[in-house]
């Protein structure tokens, strides 16, 4: 057995403790989403009086979902042992 190259035995840690801060940070934006919300007592994004700041926090959320949904599937991709990366 051929000892691990050093990136592969950093990377998941580092991509394990990426995608909780990113979750993190998610779950952050729902409240400020939230809050800004419960503030304006306007629900619907498509209702013209909805805050812009929330929008923005929206837009914000859903790319950094798109980030750890991304960064899951490197992270499954690197633990799947060399055979069946090959297959």
């Amino acid at each position: 057995m051929q000892p691990m190259p050093r990136f592969e035995a950093i990377a998941p840690t580092q991509l394990h403790a990426l995608i909780s801060d990113l979750r993190r940070r998610v779950q952050f934006l729902d409240a400020d989403i939230e809050e800004e919300e419960r503030k304006s007592r306007v629900f619907d994004p498509a209702n013209h009086s909805y805050p812009m700041l929330a929008l923005t926090l929206r837009e914000r959320r859903d790319n950094l979902r798109t980030t750890v949904a991304t960064l899951q599937k490197q992270l499954e991709t690197i633990l799947l042992p060399a055979s069946e990366r090959a297959a």
